[in-house]
């Protein structure tokens, strides 16, 4: 008896596990039309679109952090911050001038908790400089870097890639130019990122 009690209880457990992986475009993720060009060489591209003054960003931040650790080798990660009005830009511009001082990672999550956890006002060009400036940037490299030719571009890339995508919120993931989801979509993040396992191997496959 023990045993078929344990057995009906595994069914159950493997039944449920299947049932996570029934997502459905529409409910679960969107498709993306028209569908948006990635440049990755061949391999499947995962973008997190996202905002520093978003706490469902900072929330959600340990979750693609971990899952980023197992990344299969034809998948690529990218972050993309979102623009969705003015008052995004600085943080748009904050991350760009990170990426080409080569400091990214010495930046992002710092960032994000001192906006979410020690709740200071980082959200304009001089707050942002004191910011890079307690993590080694000084002033004047700072302010070249935010204003570079570079920047600017990256940054108006990113505003025409938040419209591109047709997303209406942050975080979503945007999975090879071609579908987009959101924990609003999928449920919670984990679901999320369960979404983004599948239609990567949705990707995969064909």
């Amino acid at each position: 008896m023990f045993r078929i009690i344990i057995g009906v209880l595994c069914s159950v457990v493997c039944l449920g596990a299947v049932a996570d992986q029934n997502f459905t475009e529409g409910q679960h993720y969107e498709r993306i039309t028209p569908e948006v060009a990635t440049h990755t060489d061949g391999k499947i591209e995962v973008v997190e679109v996202f905002w520093y003054g978003c706490h469902h960003c900072f929330s959600f931040e340990p979750h693609i952090q971990k899952w980023r650790q197992s990344l299969p080798e034809n998948v690529v990660f990218r972050r993309l911050p979102g623009i969705f009005s003015r008052t995004w830009v600085p943080h748009a511009r904050a991350f760009y001038t990170a990426e080409i001082l080569g400091i990214l990672d010495e930046i992002h999550t710092p960032l994000f908790e001192a906006i979410h956890e020690q709740h200071r006002k980082i959200g304009d060009e001089d707050s942002l400089a004191r910011f890079f400036a307690e993590h080694g940037v000084p002033d004047e490299d700072f302010r070249k870097a935010y204003h570079s030719f570079s920047v600017d571009t990256k940054t108006r890339q990113a505003k025409t890639a938040s419209r591109d995508y047709g997303i209406t919120g942050v975080p979503s993931v945007i999975v090879n130019g071609r579908f987009r989801s959101s924990a609003r979509l999928a449920g919670t993040y984990e679901d999320l990122l369960k979404v983004v396992d599948a239609l990567v191997d949705k990707e995969t496959t064909q």
